[in-house]
């Protein structure tokens, strides 16, 4: 379905923003193309995300069904908190992940109605 993260994901500001609710700093910042691999299947992953303090709004591409075939495009949400960023799918399967952000690397596993591998996204240039 979604190796969604298929997704820990990206860089370092120059100063923290608070998360909105005047917590955990904001530390990084996932607007972009986020684009990688599901360890251990090898399927492309693609995540376009945009951030607006610590919300995270966009869409997953690419993800596979278990029998190989490909799910439209759908849209995720999420929030930033440091250097992590949780994201889940809109409807549907309620697929959700946990992902590390360093730099312009996200790593993370994430989760629904089976485990998934796995995931290491880099932004796009």
């Amino acid at each position: 379905m979604w190796a969604f993260l298929a997704a820990a994901f990206v860089f370092a500001s120059g100063c923290a923003q608070t998360d909105g609710i005047g917590r955990t700093p904001v530390t990084v910042d996932v607007t972009g193309v986020w684009e990688g691999t599901q360890a251990g299947t090898g399927n492309r992953i693609e995540l376009v995300l945009k951030q607006e303090g610590a919300k995270v709004t966009g869409e997953a591409k690419g993800i596979r069904n278990l029998d190989g075939t490909e799910e439209p495009p759908f849209p995720i949400v999420g929030t930033v908190s440091g250097d992590m960023v949780s994201l889940e799918q809109v409807s549907g399967e309620r697929l959700r992940g946990q992902f590390l952000v360093n730099g312009d690397k996200m790593t993370g596993i994430g989760e629904g109605t089976f485990q998934l591998d796995a995931l290491a996204l880099r932004r796009r240039q």
